[in-house]
Formats: structure tokens, C-alpha cells, sequence
């Protein structure tokens, strides 16, 4: 992706929107990772090459979550809509649509 994650000229933007900026690359970079390890596992026949490739799949799942995990500290928003969607019982959609009103 290079710099191609800038909509705006990044020496006008902040440090602090760069970080962002870098870090959401950074989990959509993981987010792919998990999807072509999960590809790759529903073809491979051998059993230790799907093993590897699960374990490998894992560490791209742990990736994800520190990313998410920084980028929810950072951004309140973010953070307050997602508690209130994420490990709830219930619909989905329900919770999201719910979690939004709460923060408007």
C-alpha cells in the first residue's frame, strides 16, 4: 500500500493522524493476512502445513487485536461505539444501531 494510506497531503497532517493513518493500514494488512491464511487452510491436505499455517494464523489474529487495541485508546469515538457492540448478546445489527445512537 506504501503511502497510498494518505487522502490528504501528510506533511500537513499531524504526527498523531499519521500514527493513525499507519495503524489502520496495519490491521487491514492483518485483517487480509488472516483471510489468506484462512484460504489456505481450506485447501491444504497436509496436515502439518495447515498446523503451521494455523499457528501462523494466530499470530496475525494477535497482531489484529493490538492494533484494534491501540486504535480504540486513541480514539474515544471509536472506543464508545465498540463497547457496545462487541461480546454482546443480542443482534448484531441491533447493537450497532444502538451503540451509534448512543454516541450521537
Amino acid at each position: 500500500m506504501g503511502f497510498e494510506q494518505y487522502h490528504e497531503p501528510a506533511t500537513e497532517l499531524s504526527q498523531e493522524v499519521r500514527t493513525f493513518a499507519r495503524m489502520l493500514t496495519s490491521l487491514t494488512e492483518e485483517a487480509e493476512a488472516i483471510g489468506w491464511y484462512e484460504q489456505r487452510m481450506s485447501l491444504e491436505k497436509d496436515k502439518e502445513a495447515k498446523a503451521i499455517m494455523a499457528n501462523a494464523q494466530k499470530e496475525e489474529f494477535k497482531h489484529f487485536a493490538m492494533d484494534l487495541e491501540f486504535l480504540l485508546r486513541k480514539n474515544e469515538t471509536w472506543r464508545d461505539v465498540m463497547k457496545n457492540i462487541l461480546f454482546r448478546e443480542g443482534n448484531i445489527v441491533e447493537n450497532g444501531e444502538a451503540a451509534e445512537k448512543k454516541v450521537d
